[in-house]
């Protein structure tokens, strides 16, 4: 059983790995596409909510026309006044200065169920029979004392629905007309969805009968937040319009509300010339400014006069409530604690500016099919990219659907850019895990193509010090190759760029007086040049031991042959000589190679150059010598290019001016100590610069015939 799961778990890991994980990618996206899709509120309605808010937040509506006033019942009217509630009497004194500065509408967003206990026939039933109780009781009642302020003005009454029989509840409100336009309902049918309540808390009959109009204020809170109100609500069988859209009707003076649904629910309901698209529950998304206390006058300035007299003319006065501990507070979308009452004027200025807020039906749809062509586009384009490269291109895209979702808000739209994103966030992380494993895979690798190059270089090297230990043993050591000699000084020295090179030197005796010395450099580094530099050192020791009649026939056939063992085309130049050590006579000859330099006494001369080309170029050539005559004392110095043309970490080349200058004065010095002075000027020059060239020097001093 655990063999087999692990098959089935590897058979797995292969099919997400497939196509770099395009199909496990495709297949996440459908579901998430139909989420997206999904009908109200979408299967994350958390994070939708949470982006309108920050939406209104970002982009609070700028206030233009300013059509509400509330008039506050606030601390300082209730010290003036008393407490809450005040007799009606006092109501329809503020009803009446309200009214007396033509406002459009006045909106009392207030309930009262209950006859006023202050008023006269209330204080007559709690005294005994007599005089002043009869007196009283003939007195007119407050509540008809406000009713008659409220049929001189255009009064909105509010009114609260129940889901059960609270009390002084109704099942029946006194109602203006609404006209319902409903394809293929039947006669007296409600829209679907619409929030009916079997209840509703009013205020007295007698208040209903004087109001000009009724309107619920009655919302739903989502967590304690005001996003959305109802525009339309039934109460039994009979449709009342919110608040906010009767204040609107009496405003305008408009008959009648209309509204238009279909078999979805309510898609739009108009006063007047106004027409507000709808969700299909009648309800809209509130469009809230920043808090505005200039939208906000004290009952008590209205009162006292102290208010212009145009400052409520043509507006709409709502009176409410907004003293400590009467105040029904409400959040807002933008997070603003403010009375609920400032809902339905944001609701109405909203309505004035043009600022509505709209979803529509078919958003969802948009943001499924945005999703879909983006979610294409990341499942084709991700794969193809690096994973540093597919991360931020991802960042790049949420960020520029937040700024979409943005620019759509402020036109009025609400695009929910957070669900795409966290859609398409949900596809990026499954082409990441993809794209990590691959990376993942390729660092492993790596690592093992690294592991075995290391593995293979560790070998190599190994190869190559054998290799330089070959080379370096197959040379002639200066100190020990030439025992008891007086008549001359040698020594040499070679030190490749890499393990190993290709310059060379070597240096014999032809017989008891004749000493031939060689120095060279093939061309080319590293193990080719140094194995063709031991073919040539050999071959050219085997000619010069032949006992071939002269220097040139040395050259010469040590040239055939090395074109004969000359696969890779490499080519030699040097310069051998033969000194005679009793006479101090030099024959010499160069090919293709620096011209060597004698020191003599405090003078530095460079000899001829080359005569020839190179080893291995022509066949057949003929090369010159040249003859020279020492003197005792006389030093002969002869170096590869790796010497003047070793270069420090900036290109500055060590030059023959250098060599020149540092030669001059060491006539008398012993080639030991000339080599290690050149030696030690070089590396002082290079630094800690790569050495650019194999670096040899062979450095020779006649001393004279022996005694």
């Amino acid at each position: 059983m655990p063999r087999r799961l692990s098959r089935w778990a590897a058979r797995a890991l292969d099919l997400a790995r497939a196509g770099r994980g395009r199909p496990l990618a495709a297949a996440l996206a459908l579901p998430l596409a139909a989420a997206l899709a999904w009908p109200d509120d979408g299967a994350m309605p958390a994070l939708r909510l949470a982006l309108f808010d920050a939406y209104q937040l970002l982009l609070p509506r700028q206030r233009l026309s300013g059509p509400v006033q509330i008039v506050a019942v606030d601390e300082a009217a209730l010290m003036r006044y008393g407490q809450w509630p005040w007799p009606r009497t006092r109501l329809a004194e503020l009803i009446d200065a309200a009214a007396a500065q033509r406002p459009l509408a006045i909106g009392l967003d207030l309930l009262m169920p209950e006859a006023d206990a202050s008023s006269p026939e209330a204080l007559a039933a709690r005294l005994a029979p007599g005089a002043l109780r009869d007196g009283l009781a003939a007195l007119p009642s407050n509540d008809q004392a406000l009713a008659a302020a409220m049929r001189r003005a255009p009064v909105v009454l509010a009114v609260a629905g129940f889901d059960y029989a609270a009390a002084g509840s109704r099942d029946v409100l006194r109602a203006w007309p609404v006209r319902l336009t409903m394809a293929g309902a039947a006669l007296g049918a409600l829209p679907p969805h619409v929030p009916r309540y079997p209840r509703a808390l009013g205020s007295l009959q007698l208040l209903q009968a004087a109001a000009s109009g009724q309107g619920l204020v009655s919302a739903d809170l989502e967590k304690g937040v005001v996003r959305r109100v109802p525009l339309l609500g039934a109460v039994g069988g009979t449709l009342v319009p919110g608040l906010s859209l009767e204040l609107l009707r009496v405003a305008t003076g408009a008959d009648a509300v209309e509204i238009h649904a279909g078999p979805d629910g309510v898609r739009a309901i108009a006063v007047g010339d106004l027409r507000v698209a709808t969700r299909a529950d009648g309800a809209v998304w509130v469009n809230y400014s920043a808090p505005a206390p200039q939208r906000y006058i004290s009952a008590l300035d209205l009162m006292q006069g102290r208010l212009a007299p145009d400052a409520l003319r043509d507006k709409i006065v709502i009176v409410a409530l907004t003293g400590l501990g009467l105040a029904d507070y409400k959040t807002n979308a933008r997070g603003d604690l403010l009375p609920g009452v400032d809902v339905h004027a944001q609701l109405i200025e909203s309505f004035f500016d043009g600022a509505q807020l709209r979803r529509p039906a078919a958003m969802r749809w948009a943001e499924a099919l945005c999703f879909a062509l983006l979610a294409g586009g990341l499942v084709w384009l991700l794969p193809r990219l690096r994973l540093l490269r597919a991360l931020p291109l991802s960042a790049a895209l949420a960020g520029l659907l937040f700024g979409a979702g943005l620019a759509l808000f402020r036109a009025g739209l609400l695009f929910d850019a957070a669900g795409v994103a966290g859609a398409l966030g949900l596809v990026c992380l499954s082409l990441w895990a993809n794209l990590f494993g691959a990376a993942v895979r390729a660092r492993h690798g790596s690592e093992r193509a690294l592991r075995v190059a290391r593995e293979a270089a560790a070998t190599l090297a190994g190869e190559l010090n054998a290799a330089r230990r070959i080379q370096m043993a197959s040379l002639p050591q200066a100190a020990s190759a030439f025992p008891g000699e007086t008549r001359f000084a040698l020594d040499a020295l070679l030190e490749p760029a890499r393990e190993v090179g290709g310059d060379l030197y070597d240096f014999f005796m032809l017989d008891r007086r004749r000493l031939f010395f060689l120095l060279g450099d093939v061309s080319g580094k590293g193990l080719p040049a140094s194995l063709f530099m031991v073919v040539a050192k050999a071959l050219s020791k085997s000619v010069a031991l032949r006992g071939e009649a002269g220097m040139a026939a040395i050259i010469y056939q040590a040239n055939r042959e090395l074109l004969r063992e000359n696969p890779e085309s490499l080519f030699v130049t040097c310069v051998a000589a033969i000194l005679d050590a009793d006479s101090g006579e030099l024959v010499l000859c160069n090919a293709g190679h620096d011209a060597p330099r004698l020191l003599s006494g405090a003078a530095v001369e460079r000899l001829r150059g080359a005569d020839g080309p190179p080893l291995c170029v022509i066949e057949d050539f003929d090369y010159p010598v040249q003859r020279y005559q020492l003197r005792p004392g006389d030093c002969l110095c002869l170096n590869t290019d790796g010497v003047t043309e070793a270069m420090d970490a900036a290109g500055r080349v060590y030059g023959n001016v250098r060599l020149d200058s540092l030669l001059a004065g060491r006539g008398g010095a012993s080639p030991a100590e000339v080599v290690r002075a050149v030696r030690e000027d070089v590396r002082a020059h290079v630094g800690a610069a790569e050495p650019s060239d194999d670096l040899a020097l062979l450095v020779l001093r006649w001393n004279g015939p022996a005694a």
